[in-house]
C-alpha cells in the first residue's frame, strides 16, 4: 500500500513560490513526490532524520541542491510535507 502525501496550506504556498523561481526542476520535483508515495525509503531520495530544532522531521533530496522537509508517519502511512527549498534555507 503506498503512502499518502499530505499537503498543508503552508507547504503548498512555499512549494508554489519555490517552483515559480525554479521551474527547471519541476519534473524532478514531480518524480520525487511520486517516488515518495511509492517508497519513501528508496535510496535515490536519501531520506534521513533531522536533529536539533527539526528533530522529529526527515528530509529527502530533490537533487543535490534542493530538499523537502517532511514528517513521516509510518503507522498511518502518511507523509506530511513541511518545507521545500535550498539545502541551507530549509535546515
Amino acid at each position: 500500500m503506498p503512502y499518502k502525501l499530505i499537503y498543508p496550506d503552508s507547504y503548498t504556498r512555499r512549494a508554489r513560490k519555490f517552483l515559480l523561481k525554479h521551474s527547471e526542476i519541476h519534473s524532478q520535483y514531480r518524480k520525487t513526490l511520486e517516488l515518495l508515495e511509492l517508497n519513501p525509503y528508496h535510496p535515490s531520495l536519501r531520506l534521513h532524520s533531522l536533529e536539533g530544532r527539526l528533530q522529529g522531521l526527515s528530509s529527502v533530496s530533490i537533487n543535490m541542491s534542493y530538499r523537502i522537509i517532511l514528517a513521516l508517519e509510518n503507522q498511518n502511512k502518511e507523509i506530511i510535507l513541511v518545507n521545500i527549498g535550498e539545502h541551507d534555507q530549509v535546515y
